[in-house]
């Protein structure tokens, strides 16, 4: 591949990173919009709800186990007791039998005094004639109902639910516990004590416990939750009660306003953190992409001054080998007229040799000026005598070819900031170059027209001719040194005009018409604080 070839495959490449740029930067834009940035966070807040929702659910349905076992574990000590205080009531009974019963009812009240939940003891004998003892009254049926369990039990504990009480339960147990049986002894049980005191868990709303006898019959009607449940029955062998125990839970419960609060803020920081991170990685990505395409630019812009040095010195070349050759070929001319004393014919050929070194100084001349910088322009001025200077100036070589040169300004002042003298010479070439391509004409008399006119921020001079125009294998070079197409020409005209015009901050083109070539100028329009005096 050719040096000119791998330019232009730099170039290429410059373009399409160009191009792709915009839309990385696009894509981010979309990412940073300030809508999607909020509706990133919220869903990341609900996530972290949702985490907090299950971790409160999970934690309450840990502590309800928790605390349902310890009071599972504590009712099962209770129940126990009431065994043991059912066979010593049972033995003082039997130890009183044939005398008063005033230490079975000092042992009874005792009982009941030490265990809340023990709130009734009966001595019922078997014999419906004699008397109950008790530590309260008790009705003919419950009597009733205690002689038929002491009489139907093969050893074991009767559990029954209380006739008049619908949260106790009766225990009966035949005394002696022998066939010989000659009292049921009862004791009444209030199901709420029972389980009662089981610590402040068991007092939070939404907590729920229920008790029910081994028969199914319920002590504690509570309403349960279906979805969190513990059920278990006491361990005892004389009163295996069902105890069950529920927890409602609902939003409060697992949006605490604590921990809810904790956690969105973590959440949110963790949010500003990741976004950080993920700008700044982003920055450091499109910093190194810039640096290489700012690498990839340089490369190019050395490449492009290279072939353009190439061409200028090609050109050049070219330009002064017709002028060098001619004065040589004089030089020599001259060097034989004078050996051959012919000094008459030697005066045409000298003339013509210091035309031709002039000529070869000019093209010196203006590429100088191409390439010479100079400081940047900060005057003010009125383009409409710049204009005026040059119609004076060509007015007179417009009559003597057939050309109608036309200078269209406005009638109040058009001021730019540059060097009028540089502006002055870009019209000039401008004009010059519009005639040089009507003079190839014949036909209709040529015309050339200059325009000037005012924008918002710009002033704007075009020049356009019905010539020819512009062939399009040489728009593309148009502005390159030594680039032409007319014989004797230098090529440097339209590339000092483009950079006296950029000098002042400004652009020139050629715009498409409909006949001939059209050039436009434009220039920065003069703030009102830098109108010329």
């Amino acid at each position: 591949m050719t040096a000119l070839g791998r330019d232009r495959s730099l170039l290429k490449a410059a373009h399409d990173n160009k191009t792709a740029q915009p839309m990385m930067h696009s894509n981010r834009s979309i990412f940073e919009r300030p809508f999607h940035m909020v509706v990133l966070w919220c869903l990341l807040l609900a996530l972290g709800g949702v985490a907090l929702a299950g971790w409160e659910r999970q934690a309450l349905v840990a502590e309800l186990e928790r605390e349902s076992t310890l009071l599972h574990s504590l009712a099962s000590q209770r129940v126990d007791q009431h065994d043991a205080h059912l066979t010593a009531l049972s033995a003082v009974a039997v130890a009183s039998e044939g005398r008063r019963h005033d230490l079975f009812l000092e042992v009874a009240r005792t009982i009941a005094r030490f265990y809340p939940r023990i709130d009734e003891v009966q001595l019922v004998p078997l014999d419906a004639s004699a008397e109950t003892v008790g530590t309260g009254p008790l009705d003919a049926k419950t009597a009733e109902l205690i002689r038929a369990a002491a009489r139907a039990s093969d050893g074991r504990i009767a559990l029954l639910p209380h006739p008049q009480r619908a949260d106790h339960y009766i225990m009966i147990k035949r005394s002696p516990n022998t066939d010989e049986a000659r009292y049921g002894l009862m004791l009444g049980i209030d199901a709420a004590k029972l389980i009662g005191d089981g610590g402040p868990f068991w007092s939070r709303p939404g907590v729920a416990v229920r008790l029910s006898l081994p028969d199914g019959h319920i002590l504690l009607p509570t309403a349960l939750p279906e979805a969190i449940l513990f059920s278990k029955a006491l361990s005892s062998a004389s009163q295996p009660l069902l105890l069950e125990t529920g927890m409602g839970i609902g939003l409060a419960d697992m949006f605490p306003p604590v921990q809810t609060g904790l956690t969105f803020l973590v959440v949110s920081f963790a949010y500003l953190a990741g976004l950080a991170a993920l700008r700044q990685r982003a920055r450091t990505r499109a910093a190194e992409q810039q640096a290489t395409l700012s690498a990839l630019e340089s490369r190019l812009t050395h490449a492009s001054r290279v072939n353009a040095l190439g061409e200028m010195a090609s050109g050049m070349a070219h330009e002064l080998t017709q002028p060098l050759t001619a004065i040589l070929a004089q030089a020599q001319a001259g060097r034989r007229l004078l050996a051959q004393g012919q000094d008459a014919a030697l005066a045409p050929v000298l003339e013509d040799t210091v035309s031709q070194a002039r000529r070869a100084s000019a093209i010196l001349e203006r590429f100088r000026n191409w390439s010479q910088p100079h400081a940047a322009p900060v005057a003010a001025f009125d383009l409409r005598h710049a204009l005026a200077n040059v119609d004076a100036l060509l007015q007179p070589d417009a009559r003597s070819s057939g050309i109608q040169l036309d200078f269209q300004v406005p009638e109040t002042p058009v001021s730019v900031v540059g060097d009028p003298v540089e502006i002055e010479q870009v019209a000039y070439n401008l004009v010059r170059n519009a005639f040089e391509a009507l003079a190839a004409e014949t036909g209709d008399s040529g015309r050339v027209t200059v325009t000037l006119s005012e924008r918002d921020t710009a002033v704007v001079f075009d020049v356009a001719d019905n010539g020819p125009g512009v062939s399009e294998a040489l728009r593309p070079r148009l502005f390159t040194p030594f680039v032409t197409t007319r014989a004797g020409g230098t090529g440097l005209g339209l590339a000092l005009s483009q950079r006296l015009v950029e000098r002042a901050g400004g652009e020139i083109a050629l715009v498409e018409s409909d006949h001939g070539a059209t050039f436009r100028v434009t220039l920065p329009r003069a703030r009102r604080t830098e109108e010329p005096m």
